[in-house]
């Protein structure tokens, strides 16, 4: 069977995913990738790449002083700033533990907003969505869960993961490298996980169990899952990327139904 003919079995209203492979493109899709869905937490990602974007120009620095007292741009995007989940309440020294923030997001974006002069939704849309030709895409509030876009829109993106271009493959490189070791903490969803590795913004599988991806996904692999049903991943060393998005949110149906979908993938593309 087709990997993607899954999802026509998911417990969901409506629901589209795309395959995306190195040097080939996009090579499969399902369901209508034009429709637009909250994406809830793969919002950040997209976030991540526009400050990388403002890394990149110049306007700000990864090792820069932002957050609380101790904390930077890098602390803020890896999720150890020490800042709670969805306040600016400081929890931990920065650097201590993998809290995860969604309100450090917040803060990231406010910090790029004010250091290039430009709203960051307006910032994002000009630094990722258009170059990459994202035309349904918007952040539409909050910068760690209002991004809005397509199965279409955010295979733009994740080629541009496998291929960069937008910004130099050795950000993204870092971007996906674990900032941080030996850091624990709760992946929402799935528990406790020692150590609970990120990147820059982005999460990497390494040997995390139970995991929202497949068995057969490589501890390279990078991305992020969304409480709206809604996940990508970027395997670099199968060259690969799978997302989907659904308008159910996520529960006991996404723990079971994403990660044969992923191996399913791997088994047909790699």
């Amino acid at each position: 069977m087709r990997a993607l003919d899954q999802i026509r079995q998911w417990p969901v209203p409506n629901a589209a995913a795309g395959v995306a492979v190195r040097g080939k493109g996009v090579v499969d899709t399902e369901g209508d990738t034009a429709k637009v869905f909250p994406l809830a937490s793969v919002t950040k990602p997209l976030v991540a790449y526009g400050v990388l974007v403002a890394v990149e120009e110049g306007a700000i620095e990864l090792d820069q002083p932002a957050g609380p007292p101790g904390s930077t741009v890098r602390h803020l995007l890896a999720h150890t700033s020490g800042l709670a989940f969805d306040s600016t309440a400081v929890l931990a020294q920065p650097g201590a533990k993998r809290i995860y923030s969604s309100a450090g997001f917040e803060v990231l974006a406010d910090f790029v907003a004010a250091q290039t002069g430009i709203a960051f939704d307006q910032y994002l849309r000009e630094a990722v969505f258009e170059p990459l030709g994202m035309n349904s895409s918007a952040l539409a509030g909050p910068a760690g869960h209002a991004g809005r876009s397509s199965v279409a829109d955010l295979l733009r993106f994740a080629e541009e993961l496998l291929e960069p271009s937008v910004v130099s493959a050795e950000l993204v490189s870092e971007a996906s490298t674990v900032q941080f070791p030996d850091r624990n903490g709760v992946l929402p969803g799935f528990g406790s996980q020692r150590p609970n590795d990120w990147g820059l913004g982005f999460e990497i599988r390494d040997h995390k169990k139970p995991h929202w991806t497949g068995a057969t996904n490589s501890p390279r692999t990078f991305g992020h899952f969304g409480q709206s049903g809604t996940f990508l991943w970027v395997d670099p060393d199968v060259g690969m990327a799978c997302l989907a998005l659904a308008d159910e949110n996520f529960g006991d149906w996404a723990r079971i139904a994403w990660p044969p979908l992923s191996d399913a993938v791997i088994a047909e593309f790699g």
